[in-house]
């Protein structure tokens, strides 16, 4: 029997409303917004970016999370691996009996049809959702529109047949599901991570290559069967929503430069495509760093989220180009006001940093967050962040 579908939460939004707000709501960064996103406090100034923390997707997603527990408090829940990249949220959701399929101890072969299954926010791919469906366990999806967004596009190039250039990380599980897409439909796929690596495949376009050499560079991030000189010839381009901008609009520059290269100007409508698939939460919040870097002086800049958000890194990213930059995952890396523990830019491991207040005399903090990090998080941080400076 299909799985029973739920895409619109389950109407008891009014009813788990009371709990969010005391799992995630902070008067603090209320006060900050009432405050044109200033803080002052003795020595320390904060300046919030005016865009930061939970973006829609991210709200809908975890508000039909705790809706799916009220609806079936006798039913065991699951969620396919985390609902956003944020441990503190996905804890919560631990402490409520949701259990996670990505855990060792609850397999996907232990599903029954009397189960409820929540996809993330990111989506799930297309034989994850067909295995789910075979069971018959009812389905809660919280697939945020802006992936939707870039599997419409997807399709669409696959049914033309265009293979789809997708600007992600292959690792990540939206660039998955995206790609899953592209091969549901009949359709092939690439994944690029970098300028590099796109310069590989412009490369390519434009005079060939040694065939074995681009698979093998590409081995996990290319479809099934994957032939450059076929599948390179008519391409269109998609996103993971969360990458930077400016990368992605970058990527796509150089597939087009290439394809007029290699097909010339009036050709190019018949070998390259490209939809606007920006998420526009992700954009506004990159665009409002970029306005707290150029409109306020400040010392140094903490960005917070969880280590695996794509996004959450972006920001970091951005920021460290400009000023000392620290990526914490919670307000317990700010361990003192000489010690924090954080993610440097580019790295894969957290370190421990000492010295990174100064110890007297005016200190300036410019304050983010990614689209998966509460406000409440946000406001243990200036909490912190006053003790820190007397």
């Amino acid at each position: 029997m299909p799985s029973l579908i739920f895409r619109k939460g389950l109407d008891l939004k009014d009813a788990v409303a009371g709990m969010l707000a005391e799992n995630y709501h902070s008067d603090v960064i209320d006060r900050i917004k009432e405050a044109d996103y200033r803080y002052e406090a003795g020595r320390l100034t904060v300046h919030l970016a005016r865009e930061f923390g939970f973006c829609y997707g991210v709200d809908r997603a975890v508000d039909y999370a705790y809706q799916t527990r009220r609806r079936f408090p006798n039913r065991r829940v699951y969620l396919t691996g985390e609902i956003i990249h944020n441990p503190h949220v996905n804890e919560k959701l631990r402490a409520m009996g949701i259990r996670f399929l990505s855990d060792p101890s609850d397999p996907i072969d232990h599903l029954r049809p009397a189960d409820v299954v929540i996809l993330p926010a990111f989506g799930v791919t297309t034989s994850l959702l067909q295995h789910l469906d075979r069971i018959g366990c009812t389905l809660i999806d919280t697939t945020c529109g802006s992936v939707l967004n870039v599997w419409k596009n997807v399709r669409r190039y696959a049914e033309g047949g265009y293979t789809s250039i997708i600007h992600g990380k292959v690792w990540h599980e939206e660039t998955q599901a995206t790609a899953s897409q592209a091969v549901a439909y009949g359709g092939r796929y690439l994944v690029v991570f970098d300028g590099a690596e796109t310069d590989v495949v412009c490369a390519y376009i434009r005079s060939g290559g040694n065939r074995d050499a681009f698979l093998a560079r590409f081995a996990s991030a290319a479809s099934a069967g994957f032939d450059p000189a076929r599948d390179l010839q008519r391409i269109g381009l998609a996103n993971q929503t969360t990458m930077l901008m400016s990368e992605s609009l970058a990527v796509g520059e150089l597939l087009r430069a290439a394809m007029i290269d290699r097909w010339g100007e009036s050709a190019l409508a018949s070998h390259y495509q490209a939809f606007d698939t920006i998420c526009s939460a992700t954009q506004d919040r990159q665009d409002a760093v970029v306005t707290l870097l150029q409109e306020h002086p400040i010392d140094l800049m903490v960005v917070i989220g969880g280590y695996n958000s794509s996004n959450t890194a972006n920001l970091a990213r951005m920021c460290a180009q400009a000023h000392p930059t620290y990526h914490v995952a919670e307000p317990d890396c700010l361990v003192s006001s000489d010690e924090i523990r954080h993610r440097p830019v580019g790295s894969k491991v957290e370190i421990v940093s000492k010295g990174w207040l100064p110890p007297a005399g005016p200190v300036r903090v410019g304050l983010t967050s990614g689209a998966s990090t509460p406000d409440n998080l946000v406001g243990a941080v200036v909490a912190k962040l006053e003790a820190f400076c007397g």
